[in-house]
């Protein structure tokens, strides 16, 4: 059966009617992606006028033709029909140059504990019926490949308020949120000249962790393509607007209980590292995140904060603030997005995630499809002798 396009109007009113929709799979990104030169095109497949399935295609050239690519999709109200929509595929990238089709399917393969530890069966069908289909699997991986995110962390959302939220996280994460609380530490959207500052912080992050950053090209159009369906949150402190609050709560302290010292102190604590900070400008930027909103999700693209704060514990506030955020859009999953999926401890990004009390779901990968194998195979035997 033929693919039919769609409008981008068309492709915006479909997602908005399914269960699940990555911001991968958003018209938002759709213009992101043309804007650093990408061609984008949002198929169809349709029965009886009614949308079945749909997906954000897009291209890029290559040697010998086009990289064609459907990334976290397609999205979908007829399962069923997506075997269909997957053959149609496979002729419409052969019509229209692609050398090579890459498909990454949004379905969850496996979900698994906070700690790695399976809950339900593996949903082989997803490899099956694309593998039938002629699709070439990558294989099911660990780490980031190609950059690639194949283990999200998340959060369900649903039935929680603010209060019992908070009281969903583990110790150390509420500990954490009460000493921010406590430093006063201000969650704001950055305006779109603070993107700079914004990056700085990302990059300082990146090479501590060993990420590399995007350029600040990206952080622009990604902020004016996707508008309020992006929120670039910057936390921030101003030491003695700071100082003043925790006198307040030194003095708001009871004397007669046996933990006032104790409390007196940490607080007084507190005061001394505001003190000592150095800084010309009265609010000091201490993380960021940046968060994106489907209907369905709220996703933690990525954030950092700058190594000499992290006292002041404001990446866990940041989460919390994100997620209180989604609350209010009325959104039920929170995606904390890539973990490594090795569950032996080394994984610092998990355990950081951890600290939330979710869940971890595994998506299944990577499927290939080559109109011309003999021709995809002959250049990459050229490249190959090239050395390229």
């Amino acid at each position: 059966m033929k693919l039919i396009t769609l409008t981008k109007e068309e492709f915006q009113r479909y997602s908005e009617t399914v269960p699940s929709c990555s911001f991968m799979q958003s018209v938002q990104m759709g213009d992101l992606l043309e804007k650093r030169g990408a061609r984008v095109v949002y198929l169809s497949l349709k029965q009886e006028g009614e949308i079945q399935v749909a997906a954000l295609i897009y291209s890029l050239p290559m040697l010998g033709g086009l990289h064609m690519e459907l990334n976290s999709g397609p999205i979908y109200t007829q399962k069923g029909a997506l075997p269909v929509f997957y053959e149609g595929l496979k002729e419409y990238a052969k019509q229209n140059g692609a050398l090579e089709l890459l498909v990454k399917p949004y379905e969850t393969y496996q979900t698994f504990d906070s700690d790695g530890n399976p809950i339900d069966e593996e949903e082989k069908s997803i490899i099956q019926d694309l593998c039938n289909l002629g699709y070439q699997f990558d294989g099911l991986p660990t780490g980031y490949p190609n950059g690639e995110v194949s283990w999200h962390y998340i959060k369900d959302l649903q039935d929680y308020d603010a209060v019992s939220l908070l009281k969903s996280f583990n110790k150390n994460s509420i500990r954490n949120i009460q000493s921010a609380f406590d430093f006063n530490i201000l969650i704001r959207n950055a305006e779109r000249e603070e993107i700079p500052t914004f990056k700085k912080i990302i990059e300082e992050t990146g090479k501590r962790q060993g990420f590399e950053d995007k350029n600040l090209d990206y952080y622009f159009k990604l902020y004016d393509m996707f508008g309020d369906k992006a929120d670039f949150l910057i936390a921030e402190v101003n030491p003695q607007q700071s100082i003043d609050a925790l006198n307040v709560k030194q003095a708001g302290l009871d004397e007669k209980s046996k933990q006032f010292k104790q409390q007196y102190q940490a607080l007084q604590k507190k005061k001394n590292l505001l003190r000592n900070l150095d800084s010309e400008s009265d609010n000091i930027a201490l993380a960021c995140a940046l968060i994106i909103y489907t209907n369905t999700e709220a996703t933690y693209l990525f954030g950092g904060s700058f190594t000499e704060y992290q006292k002041f514990s404001a990446p866990f506030l940041l989460q919390y603030h994100a997620m209180k955020q989604a609350l209010e859009k009325k959104i039920d999953k929170y995606n904390f997005l890539g973990i490594q999926g090795v569950f032996d401890g080394s994984d610092g990004v998990l355990r950081f995630k951890q600290n939330f009390n979710g869940y971890i779901v595994r998506k299944a990968g990577t499927f290939r499809y080559h109109p011309s194998p003999l021709k995809y195979k002959a250049i990459q035997l050229f490249k190959k002798i090239l050395g390229r």
